[in-house]
């Protein structure tokens, strides 16, 4: 019988690492790697915009071309932040800007109201336009939900059916002479900047709060993960995705009310196009079309982006047509970076 090599025998055994944290180990690598690929690339291409600009277009650095930047982007970062919610489980929100529209048609209808002591008017006004958002959120999650109907195509429809009621609803004619106390609010400034920029940047951060320190921001990045598994797993996922369609109405009719304060009129032809903006600042800004990536933050820089972009471009000169083409090949770079995004995910 061989004796034990005292060398052998005094060497420590290690341990093997348990699975759990070799997994822990790898979700926290493969987190940092996503933020890096999201938030840190968007951050440098805004910064490198911004350098760019500062160099080539006249004027960009001053004060009051920084001020008129923050207050481009305002209403485009409200309504892409409810549609970052959206697009996280993997639907789309098409009717945003004539929701947009509508709201601030009923909105406004309140605000003029005879009769009305001025703050009373100014609390039903802002209650009605974000009721008629959320009821429009309402309508769209329901039907896409409830029927399986892709969002797609129920918010294409009520894209249509939001800018009709905005035509209806005032006969197609334009609301003006509003409360100077509710118009002074569009031009009001907190330190220098933009009291509506504030209450854009206020959103992000609730937003921001739901989605990375709650259970509901949780499952909806689940949702857009793995839908089926949530479902096996026993959880009702019908009133996730109708509840996003109402947070995207809600922020939607807070957009209203302060474009309405901003422009110190309403009309029925106000947010054309605003929807594919918004979907621009979110996917910009890292988050997947097909959901279950992505984060406000980077759709606050995002948009960000946007806004630089479109305002540098008009400091240079540049026509309205070639600015167009520029922003759509923006978008679409961002979206083939997206597949890329997708891609190294899988290896990670």
């Amino acid at each position: 019988m061989m004796e034990n090599d005292p060398a052998t025998s005094s060497r420590p055994v290690e341990a093997p690492v348990p699975s759990s944290a070799t997994g822990a180990a790898r979700n926290k690598r493969y987190t940092l790697v996503q933020r890096v690929l999201r938030e840190a690339g968007i951050g440098i291409a805004l910064l490198l915009m911004i350098l760019a600009f500062s160099t080539l277009a006249p004027h960009f650095t001053d004060e009051s071309n920084i001020t008129n930047i923050l207050t481009q982007v305002t209403i485009n970062l409200i309504m892409a932040t409810g549609m970052t919610f959206v697009i996280l489980v993997g639907g789309i929100d098409l009717s945003v800007g004539s929701v947009l529209a509508f709201s601030a048609m009923v909105g406004g209808l309140v605000l003029k109201t005879e009769g009305l002591p001025v703050p009373v008017a100014i609390i039903l006004a802002v209650l009605s336009s974000v009721l008629v958002g959320m009821g429009c959120g309402f309508i769209n999650g329901f039907i896409a939900s409830f029927w399986n109907v892709p969002s797609f195509i129920v918010t294409l429809g009520m894209l249509n059916v939001a800018r009709g009621a905005a035509l209806e609803v005032t006969n197609a004619r334009t609301l003006f002479e509003f409360p100077n106390e509710f118009n002074a609010f569009g031009t009001a400034s907190v330190l220098g900047v933009p009291a509506i920029f504030l209450v854009a940047l206020a959103l992000v951060i609730v937003g921001w709060v739901i989605l990375s320190r709650t259970v509901f921001g949780r499952m909806i990045y689940a949702i857009g993960n793995n839908e089926e598994a949530v479902r096996l797993s026993g959880h009702n996922t019908f009133y996730y995705k109708v509840a996003v369609f109402v947070i995207s109405g809600l922020t939607v009719g807070i957009g209203a009310i302060i474009y309405m304060a901003r422009l110190t009129i309403a009309s029925p032809i106000l947010g054309n196009g605003f929807e594919l903006n918004a979907i621009a600042a979110v996917i910009i800004g890292g988050t997947s079309l097909s959901g279950g990536r992505g984060s406000l933050i980077g759709t606050f820089l995002g948009a960000c982006l946007i806004g630089v972009l479109a305002d540098g471009l008009i400091l240079m000169g540049v026509g309205d047509f070639v600015r167009q083409m520029i922003t759509g090949g923006v978008i679409i770079l961002a979206v083939i970076v997206d597949t890329y995004r997708a891609r190294f995910a899988l290896r990670v």
